[in-house]
């Protein structure tokens, strides 16, 4: 797992628009007369023609995911970043002579939809796989469904664990897990600023239950229990009994698993009520779109990233993001949803190119396997048996006083 080998940031980033093959099937009720013994014939590779999904012009994907509701900036940043890269590659001729196309269904972000949307994209639309999902609840509605189906289902737009535990169901991850940035966030706080009383407000739903369970861990691997707990109905921005719990607490530093919308509610109220422990938040939360909801009360908000700054002047990836974001969308202001969307473009362009003319579904995770180390221009990525993740980093980042996102060295530097 792991890598990345860039080693700075740029100096700051700012809003994101807020504003059975079937060679293989048979005719039913069609029998046939043995044959006559014979030469047996030489094994051959699958035609890749017959691959749902894949013709001699074009491989098909499909996403679901929130492009409605509190999550909605989720899914259409992570559309516009897959889609910049896919057409990035259809303006060189597409892969191995194929162009690339997406589907998209909105989800909401509520797992009814999801399971929906992927049985439609799969048994309706024949997509090749399914790409940039969002959320934990939707993708462990999606995933049965597309792993008994056989039907990838890459780089999603979440860092639940038991998409991590079980390497069998064609999932591939891009991204560090929920463990990993609630870990880094409970390990700055108690490390840099000596903060030992640390709340959680989170999710009520396997998304919240995950980051709840990776807060507990990191304290408890510290010999701590949160102080405060309190909890919301995702898709809501019901969290006023939730911020009253926290309170009771006395927290100096609450931890919050959510979505932008409800994130920013909670901070607001905060502030409003006179209650200001340190907040922070994980990637998930869809940074830029936290930021404008919050405009001034935003000042100091802890936010985990798990991609590079997107402004990044001196990561080759993050240069040939702006571009191809710039070419697919003009005017789009970058920002680190649309990056990652980007990233899980070019790395299926990545398995893509190491399968060959031939492509096929099994092909993808065999070929990321094979590729050893993967440099996605200065981004680099592993993956390999039982290990289906493939990067590991995570960086904390502040919102400052002008409202735009800032690497941290140390909290020391970024609190009073």
């Amino acid at each position: 797992m792991l890598a990345l080998c860039a080693t700075a940031f740029s100096p700051a980033l700012s809003f994101e628009n807020s504003g059975a093959n079937a060679s293989q099937v048979e005719e039913p009720g069609v029998t046939t007369e043995p044959e006559a013994a014979t030469e047996p014939e030489a094994a051959t590779e699958p035609d890749a023609a017959t691959e749902p999904g894949v013709t001699a012009e074009r491989i098909l994907f499909g996403q679901s995911a929130a492009f409605s509701g509190p999550a909605r900036e989720l899914g259409r940043n992570m559309n516009l970043g897959i889609e910049a890269a896919f057409q990035e590659a259809n303006r060189r001729g597409g892969v191995h002579g194929r162009l690339l196309e997406l589907i998209t269904l909105d989800d909401a972000y509520e797992p009814e939809a999801a399971i929906a949307n992927t049985r439609k994209l799969i048994e309706e639309e024949g997509v090749f796989a399914l790409i940039g999902a969002v959320g934990t609840p939707t993708s462990r509605s999606a995933v049965p469904i597309t792993a008994e189906a056989g039907v990838p289902y890459i780089a999603p737009f979440t860092g639940a664990i038991f998409l991590r535990d079980n390497t069998d169901t064609g999932v591939i991850n891009l991204r560090a897990s929920y463990f990993q940035e609630t870990e880094e966030i409970v390990d700055r706080l108690s490390r840099d600023l000596g903060i030992t009383r640390i709340g959680v407000m989170y999710q009520n739903d396997s998304f919240g239950r995950v980051g709840y369970r990776g807060v507990r861990r990191a304290l408890e691997r510290r010999q701590l229990d949160p102080v405060a707990i309190g909890v919301y109905p995702r898709n809501t921005t019901a969290i006023k009994a939730g911020l009253l719990d926290l309170q009771q607490g006395k927290p100096d530093a609450v931890v919050v698993i959510g979505a932008y919308q409800p994130v920013a509610t909670l901070i607001a109220w905060a502030r409003h009520v006179g209650f200001n422990p340190v907040f922070a938040t994980i990637s998930f939360v869809g940074s830029n779109a936290l930021a404008g909801e919050l405009g001034p009360d935003g000042r100091g908000v802890l936010v985990s990233q798990v991609v590079p700054f997107p402004a990044a002047g001196n990561i080759a990836i993050a240069v040939q993001y702006r571009r191809a974001l710039s070419a697919h969308a003009p005017g789009t202001t970058p920002g680190f949803v649309s990056f990652e969307g980007y990233l899980a473009g070019k790395l299926t362009i990545t398995a893509l190119e190491g399968c060959g003319p031939n492509v096929r579904r099994s092909c993808l995770t065999e070929s990321l396997n094979r590729a050893g180390t993967i440099d996605l221009g200065g981004l680099r990525l592993e993956f390999g048996e039982g290990d289906n993740q493939g990067s590991d980093a995570v960086f904390l980042t502040v919102i400052g006083q002008d409202g735009r996102y800032h690497p941290i060295r140390t909290l020391r530097d970024v609190m009073p």
